[in-house]
This record gives C-alpha cells, structure tokens and sequence, in this order.
C-alpha cells in the first residue's frame, strides 16, 4: 500500500526511546544517525504524518509541528517515560523524508547545515 494511504502507525508501534551512549567529539550527524539507528520507528511515523499532509492538502509542512505531534503521540503511548528527540535532528530528518520521498521536496523548506 502507498504511503499515503497508509493510517498513522498505531500507539503500539511506538517504542521506547533508546538514546546511543554521547560521545562529545561526535558530529549532529554522527549522533543523528546513532538515534535513528536505535529508533528507526521515528522516521516511520514522521513519514506517515508527512504523508497524511500531503493527503489533506497541505503545500507546506513544519518539520517542528510534525515533531510536536510525534512527541503528543509518544505521550499517549507511554507511562512517565520521556520523549527525549533532539531538535536539533529536525534538519536530519527533513533531509532523509526528502531522500526517501523526493516527490516531497516542495513541502519542506531546508537551509544549508552550519555543520556537517
């Protein structure tokens, strides 16, 4: 089935956070790419919300709101385990929703990265 016609993932298909050990001399991508190693269910839901966008009409979509509403979801899902995602990996996974569906290139605006 087509992304977009798929539902939100359910509460069920939300999982623990693991957070990978921090390595302070580590790069925003090398840490990026620890997280999403060790929670791939995040781009999961990020790609069914942006897809949902899509299907409601949206032209334009905040990466922050989607962010936002994974961490209400996440809420739901969980008992007084805290929703830890790094804001500062919003621009990572732009650019990976953006890789793995180039047809969503419009709806996200991206800047260069200050780091690499």
């Amino acid at each position: 089935m087509p992304i977009h016609q798929q539902q939100l993932p359910g509460l069920d298909d939300i999982q623990p956070v693991q957070q990978p050990n921090a390595d302070p001399g580590q790069s925003i991508q090398q840490r990026f790419e620890a997280f999403h190693a060790l929670n791939p269910w995040v781009l999961r839901h990020l790609e069914v919300l942006t897809a949902n966008c899509v299907t409601d009409g949206f032209t334009r979509v905040g990466i922050g709101m989607l962010f936002e509403l994974l961490r209400w979801r996440y809420g739901q899902a969980t008992q007084g385990d805290a929703f830890r995602l790094n804001s500062n990996f919003r621009s990572r996974y732009v650019r990976l929703l953006i890789e793995r569906h180039p047809e969503w290139v419009h709806l996200f605006e991206t800047r260069a990265l200050r780091a690499a």
